[in-house]
């Protein structure tokens, strides 16, 4: 916003005007969680399932390098399109979920389009501390693919 007045109004500003309403339902759900009376029944317990979540990719990361998934169950969506319905939208997340609960790096590639003209992603992961080898693999990626004809329209985009 440009009818800033100072350090405090910038910041007031950017949280009212400059967040979604999706990001805001997040906020709103997170401070829930964490509020009194709810920490023990909420966040203790997603605590115990992130650590049974990163012990799973630990186990996973013993036997491969890397792991490869879509970035979302479906292709995108119009935007929009999902702003009625939170649940698919926390639903597209679903894949993306994990990594983050187990601080592990990741990256979404764009890999296609649907038949709907709809990016589709691919998402790579790594164990902790695997940053470059997946960055390697993403610019590699990116490098073979720059011919294909998916990736010179996602460019124009």
């Amino acid at each position: 916003a440009q009818d800033v007045l100072n350090l405090n109004d910038t910041y007031f500003k950017s949280r009212a005007e400059g967040l979604g309403d999706e990001a805001k339902r997040r906020i709103m759900l997170g401070t829930y969680t964490l509020s009194s009376g709810y920490y023990d029944a909420y966040y203790k317990k997603a605590m115990e399932v992130r650590a049974l979540i990163r012990k799973d990719f630990d186990e996973a990361f013993k036997q491969v390098d890397l792991i490869i998934t879509p970035t979302s169950p479906t292709t995108a969506f119009k935007l929009g399109e999902k702003e009625q319905d939170p649940i698919q939208m926390y639903l597209a997340d679903i894949f993306t979920a994990g990594a983050n609960l187990a601080g592990i790096p990741g990256i979404s590639v764009p890999c296609g389009f649907s038949k709907e003209g709809l990016p589709i992603g691919m998402q790579i992961l790594a164990k902790q501390n695997g940053e470059s080898l997946i960055l390697s693999l993403s610019q590699a990626f990116e490098s073979k693919t720059a011919e294909e004809s998916w990736r010179k329209a996602s460019l124009k985009v």
